[in-house]
């Protein structure tokens, strides 16, 4: 059967003594795969990898991450049908329903590109007696995120 393990830190990665939960084809009933549930020590490790990475990524310029999310993009429109058949596979979606919402997906990163333009701050002269103000945005850290089951290729 196949098993789904974690991915950190660019590589496939199980613990042995990790519980596994079932996954199930909604449309059958039958169960197609498993789900290896990550254990306080994986989500440890998966945090302290990402902190790495931010040092790294915080430093990336804007043109450089529109650059690399542009190739995502690219991924999942190549990946189109063998994404929807998954997603449909997992979640019981119809082929066209997958179909929309990675396209959704798309879209958002899509808006991700843009983030050279985003990252702008503003400044505005004279707010008040000798007082300037401005804004500047910088990255704050790592962050987690919690995918919907109805919409797994939209909102990441």
């Amino acid at each position: 059967m196949k098993k789904i393990s974690h991915f950190i830190n660019g590589k496939i990665y199980s613990d042995s003594k990790s519980r596994m939960g079932p996954i199930l084809n909604p449309a059958i009933g039958e169960q197609i795969a498993e789900v290896e549930l990550a254990s306080k020590t994986t989500v440890e490790m998966a945090i302290e990898s990402s902190a790495k990475a931010f040092k790294k990524w915080s430093k990336t310029t804007p043109i450089t991450r529109s650059r690399i999310l542009s190739k995502y993009k690219d991924l999942l429109v190549k990946n189109m049908e063998e994404i929807a058949v998954m997603v449909s596979k997992e979640h019981g979606k119809t082929i066209p329903d997958a179909k929309g919402s990675i396209q959704r997906g798309i879209e958002v990163v899509e808006y991700a590109t843009g983030i050279t333009d985003s990252l702008k701050g503003d400044h505005s002269a004279n707010v008040g007696t000798n007082v300037d103000s401005y804004n500047l945005r910088q990255p704050l850290g790592v962050c987690a995120g919690i995918t919907p089951f109805n919409f797994p290729a939209m909102v990441p």
